[in-house]
């Protein structure tokens, strides 16, 4: 699969250039064969000013010449010099490219007669192609770059390749990417076989089109017609694709434009209708021709005529066609349909496509889409015939829900994936930004090539913009899944932002869209509330606020570095989703601060009300930027997608400023006390508050508010009655809020239990009392830690940091990095393994820990929202401390709907079990394996319900074996 390299010399140069230069620009993951030094028998594409020729003969496909001339098109932007074609009587030159299709192609075939070039390893094949230098091919010709493709695809693949490998990014026009100028271009004399891809059939949806694609398309192009398509056609090919389902929540694709269909096949694209629309019709025709209800039980002849002007009309054009039936609108049928009638209008529909069988027909591929309640009709027992593809569907939320069995695997129709990274529908739409890392896109569709399912992948992009990073990734990955493992993602994405802002800060551009991608997640933004992020335990609200302030410093600081011609690129591919997720986290975070210290009676919160404003004002500045001031006005309406002030789950019409409070200060200076881990304030000596407690381990730093509620200053002072009691301010001047830092210092704590307390007075004012407790135990030692170690009633875990690990015939727990909300999974691999049910021994994870509580203890482990992808099986793991028997626990026993949306939109599914320690001590918490597609992310152990939080608190102190 992939590309191949077949010659010793190649393969050791390649090994030479990633070792030497890991960011080196190329093709992503292929061999790079374009330099801008001559090498020993290489061809000159260009030098001095003149271009190599192009010959591309007149017999072959429309789709290949239109590919040659794009190419002529990139030679020239990326040098300067314009290559001429050159005739058949007139084919001659020291260097000539010369580009065909085996069985097309007259000067290919006869290279082929002639043994000047050996294509056993692609002729017959799906889409692949060679490039070779061939020496004195023809009469008249010294050199030539040949491009040679097994079908139409193959040769524009090769073409398009070339392209990339002089610096011609496939998102040069999509996404504004600059073509850096050479003087010359030399190919390297080697040969390379882009093989068959693993995928057949690789392509994008573009759905939910409203408002920002739609109104981006009306404005530069009128409509959905081919001027429009023919962007879209050259992109899929550039990126090696070869399928489209197109927009049609307002229009007709076949209809709207004859011109769309028929480019389409001249181009290379093959089309079909969503998994909702069958028989090459979409919706908006049944709307704009219908006759009748869309209901096969009433009016099948009607349906049955609609249908058959859809195969009539394009019977002579690659498709794949879609069957079966849903309710209209992309609706459930009615809850009487029965699989009985399924079955009859496939049949049905297969009769029509059979009555007038053309060539193209008879190869164009059939498709079920088992979409939602679909799929259930195929559980109850419905079938279809065996050269029907399947395509399986995820939840729309990124979660395979099911993937072909060992016996279906076997179905000549093969299998294939519908997966989302935009999606209208509850808990909530998610159209704007991409909140899919490239890391939960592998984990999911490397399971459904594992198991067969690689016939069709179909990513649903929205509008396209500002999802060019998953598509990518998407399409690359299906075909070459060999090239990109779990433990190359970060090469992926370095090779990515390489080719499109060059290497000197490609490790930091990196770094940036991985992590932008891992934060938004965690929670999509649609989804974001005033209180999603504890904006009183462990921190959380402020790392959240931190990490996003910090990702968009740098991005911005980055795009001064970049030269003036690529900002634009940067800005749309980096800055803008980076800085936009940033604005609107911050927002609800602040919102979210408002309410609580409006609450406390803090007269700050009135400044957090005008900092909530200002955020809701950058981002509607933020998105003008992009419509109207981006590229001059290029991308205008990409960005009206509403995305604030949801209250269901359907977008707001309108962004909605979220809900804040302002106070009405005193007129004099009144101080108010609050502290880590509360939401209480006190302003008196009455009671008093209690900071979380402190341990030796951990040896945490935490907080004291002093804030006012009145308009003039005060001054305070601050006490403690332990000599191991720290506090970063013994006294101050408070005009609003002054946050005092709270330490121990640990060589003054006694052992064992210690108590204490911090006085903070006003002057001539009230005392406010804070209890502090800190744990000092005498054993273990700190130095002398084994794994983790108990504080405050819990021990938090990442999932990697285990302290042992054992598999079980092959079959063993591996690390995907960066994957999840906080640092990465552990999961099964090889992912097909079979189910192992305790007490059989299986692939096991060990957390080593030290306890000081004893009794029921609270396990929970937190999990990608996996579902249970092969029927009759659970997503099963057992849990177990030390020698005891495993606990089976089944991730899904809890799947109800409302189960379902919040592990969804939570990103995780946190599943709680109680285990028994009968002594304090040393343990060992077992992770065992039951069912592969688990993925753990992290474990927390308490005692007892821990304090309400969406991250969970941080890890806890640990020493791993080394």
């Amino acid at each position: 699969m992939g590309v191949v390299i077949r010659c010793l010399k190649a393969m050791r140069w390649l090994g030479l250039v990633l070792i030497a230069s890991p960011t080196v620009c190329l093709a992503l993951g292929q061999p790079k064969y374009v330099e801008t030094t001559p090498s020993s028998g290489g061809f000159t594409l260009v030098q001095a000013g003149s271009a190599a020729k192009i010959y591309v003969g007149n017999d072959d496909y429309p789709g290949v010449v239109r590919a040659a001339h794009d190419l002529q098109s990139d030679i020239q932007r990326v040098s300067g010099s314009a290559p001429s074609f050159a005739g058949k009587n007139a084919l001659a030159g020291d260097n000539v490219v010369l580009i065909g299709t085996i069985g097309h192609s007259r000067i290919i075939d006869r290279l082929i007669r002639e043994h000047k070039i050996d294509v056993n390893e692609i002729s017959g094949k799906w889409e692949s192609t060679l490039t070779q230098v061939v020496s004195h091919p023809i009469r008249g010709v010294r050199q030539a770059l040949v491009i040679a493709g097994s079908d139409k695809r193959g040769t524009i693949y090769g073409l398009y390749d070339l392209s990339e490998q002089i610096g011609v990014s496939p998102w040069s026009w999509w996404a504004d990417v600059p073509v850096q100028h050479k003087d010359a271009l030399y190919v390297k004399a080697d040969r390379y076989v882009q093989g068959e891809p693993a995928v057949k059939y690789r392509g994008i949806f573009l759905n939910d089109e409203a408002p920002s694609l739609t109104g981006w398309v009306n404005e530069k192009y009128g409509g959905f017609n081919h001027q429009f398509y023919e962007k879209v056609f050259e992109l899929l090919l550039r990126l090696k694709a070869n399928f489209l389902w197109p927009a049609m929540w307002n229009s007709a694709f076949n209809e709207d434009d004859p011109l769309n269909p028929k480019l389409a096949d001249e181009y290379g694209i093959v089309m079909s209708t969503s998994h909702h629309e069958p028989m090459l019709r979409a919706q908006q025709e049944w709307k704009r021709h219908g006759t009748g209800a869309w209901d096969y039980t009433t009016n099948s002849k009607v349906l049955d005529a609609f249908w058959e002007q859809g195969i009539e009309r394009n019977k002579n054009y690659e498709s794949v066609i879609t069957l079966g039936m849903r309710g209209d609108g992309d609706k459930p049928m009615s809850e009487s349909a029965d699989t009985e009638l399924l079955e009859k209008i496939v049949a049905d529909q297969r009769e029509i496509i059979a009555k007038d069988l053309t060539p193209t027909l008879a190869a164009d591929p059939q498709v079920w889409a088992l979409y939602k309640e679909v799929q259930e009709y195929y559980e109850k027992g419905m079938r279809v015939p065996d050269d029907v593809t399947l395509l399986w569907c995820d939840d729309n939320w990124g979660n395979i829900r099911r993937l072909p069995t060992p016996e279906e695997r076997k179905r000549k129709g093969g299998a294939g994936i519908y997966y989302h990274v935009d999606y209208v529908g509850g808990p909530r739409s998610y159209k704007w930004l991409n909140t899919y890392s490239i890391t939960k896109i592998w984990e999911q569709m490397n399971l459904a090539q594992a198991y067969g399912a690689n016939r069709i992948w179909i990513l649903n992009v929205g509008d396209l913009k500002p999802m060019e990073f998953p598509i990518e990734f998407f399409l690359d990955f299906a075909r070459t899944p060999s090239r990109w493992g779990k433990d190359n993602l970060d090469e992926f994405t370095r090779l990515w932002v390489t080719r499109e802002f060059g290497a000197e800060h490609a490790d930091e551009i990196a770094d940036i869209v991985s992590k932008y991608t891992k934060y938004n997640s965690r929670r999509k933004p649609e989804q974001l509330e005033s209180d999603t992020f504890s904006l009183v335990h462990y921190g959380e609200a402020d790392r959240v606020y931190a990490d996003w302030q910090t990702l968009t410093e740098q991005a911005e600081q980055l795009q001064q570095k970049l030269p003036e011609n690529e900002r634009d690129a940067f800005f749309e591919l980096v800055l803008y989703p980076v800085k936009a997720s940033a604005i609107v986290n911050e927002l609800w975070i602040t919102a979210g601060r408002n309410h609580l210290y409006a609450t406390q009676g803090r007269v700050s919160a009135n400044d957090l009300a005008a900092q909530a404003r200002a955020l809701f004002r950058e981002d509607a500045a933020l998105s003008d930027d992009y419509n109207h001031k981006l590229a001059n006005g290029k991308w205008d309406h990409m960005m009206d997608q509403t995305h604030i002030g949801y209250t269901f789950w359907n977008e707001p019409p309108l962004n909605a400023m979220p809900a804040v409070s302002e106070v009405q200060p005193a007129p004099d200076g009144r101080m108010a006390v609050a502290v880590d881990g509360s939401a209480l304030a006190w302003a008196n000596a009455f009671g008093a508050l209690r900071l979380p407690p402190f341990d030796a381990f951990n040896r945490q730093t935490r907080f004291i508010d002093v804030f006012n509620r009145g308009l003039k200053p005060f001054e305070y002072s601050v006490t403690a009655d332990q000599p191991w009691i720290t506090v970063s301010a013994s006294h101050g001047t408070v005009e609003k809020d002054e946050r005092l830092k709270v330490n121990v210092d640990w060589a003054k704590v006694p052992a064992g239990e210690n108590q204490g307390t911090i006085t903070v007075t006003q002057r001539d004012g009230v005392a406010v009392l804070v209890h502090v407790e800190a744990m000092a135990p005498a054993s273990p030692e700190r130095d002398a830690l084994q794994g983790f170690v108990e504080g405050d009633h819990y021990v938090s875990i990442e999932a990697e940091h285990f302290t042992g690990k054992s598999g079980k015939d092959g079959v063993q727990w591996e690390r995907i990095p960066g994957f999840g909300e906080t640092l990465s999974g552990m999961s099964i691999f090889p992912v097909t393994a079979a189910s192992v049910v305790p007490p059989r021994p299986s692939a096991s994870l060990e957390y080593k820990m030290y306890l000081f509580d004893r009794g029921a203890f609270n396990v929970e482990a937190i999990l990608a929202p996996t579902l249970n992808f092969v029927p009759g099986r659970g997503l099963r793991f057992a849990i177990s401390f030390d020698d005891q028997p495993p606990l089976i626990v089944d991730a899904l026993a809890h799947n109800s709907e409302k189960d379902w949306a919040e592990a969804v939109s939570d990103g995780v599914r946190k599943v709680v079990s109680s285990l028994t320690v009968a002594e304090p001590g040393y343990h060992t918490l077992k992770f065992w394996m039951v069912d592969p597609g688990v993925v753990l992310e992290k474990l927390v152990v308490s005692q007892g319900d821990l304090p309400s939080s969406y991250l969970g608190p941080r890890e806890s102190y640990h020493v791993l074996p080394q």
